[in-house]
């Protein structure tokens, strides 16, 4: 039997995907056919990697899968580094945001990308050390730092970066 406070929480992260399964389309586009990405990188759907090749294709029903599985697995990455007590006193929304946020740049890995989680330099991001240390806030105003893909700066990250700030900080104290 859930506690209450395991009920809140399970209503939260049912909250934050569903604001994250809108959010993330609107500002990834999708792509039924592979294309390359800014920093040449196979892609299809809303910003989906992971064993795409050029010439694939798919259906806007596996659009709709991939997008909810790449939601679910930053969940897991966001609920596996970030404490429950932090998680607990988060809006929906600004979880949403940081899930929009984990969807396009991942966790990161030593020596191979920055991320939420890892830095190349094998550091942890500062926006995670914020959120570890409870600083939701703080946290929520690292997301226009990132806006850069293979070391240039994107216009279209620049404007996704700004509203998840804005959707983050909107129901925060």
């Amino acid at each position: 039997m859930m506690c209450g406070r395991q009920r809140f929480a399970t209503v939260v992260v049912t909250a934050a995907i569903g604001i994250a399964v809108v959010f993330v389309p609107s500002h990834e586009g999708r792509n039924l056919v592979a294309y390359l990405d800014p920093i040449g990188i196979p892609t299809i759907c809303e910003g989906w990697t992971r064993g795409v090749q050029l010439g694939d294709v798919a259906t806007d029903a596996q659009c709709d899968d991939l997008t909810q599985r790449g939601l679910l697995e930053a969940d897991a990455v966001f609920q596996r580094w970030v404490p429950e007590s932090v998680r607990a006193n988060m809006p929906a929304s600004a979880y949403a945001m940081f899930l929009s946020f984990i969807y396009n740049v991942g966790p990161g890995g030593h020596g191979v990308k920055d991320g939420f989680v890892w830095l190349k330099s094998g550091r942890h991001s500062s926006m995670l050390l914020q959120l570890q240390a409870g600083n939701i806030v703080d946290a929520c105003q690292q997301l226009p730092a990132w806006v850069t893909a293979g070391g240039r700066k994107l216009r279209g990250l620049e404007r996704r970066r700004a509203e998840e700030m804005r959707i983050c900080l909107s129901d925060l104290s």
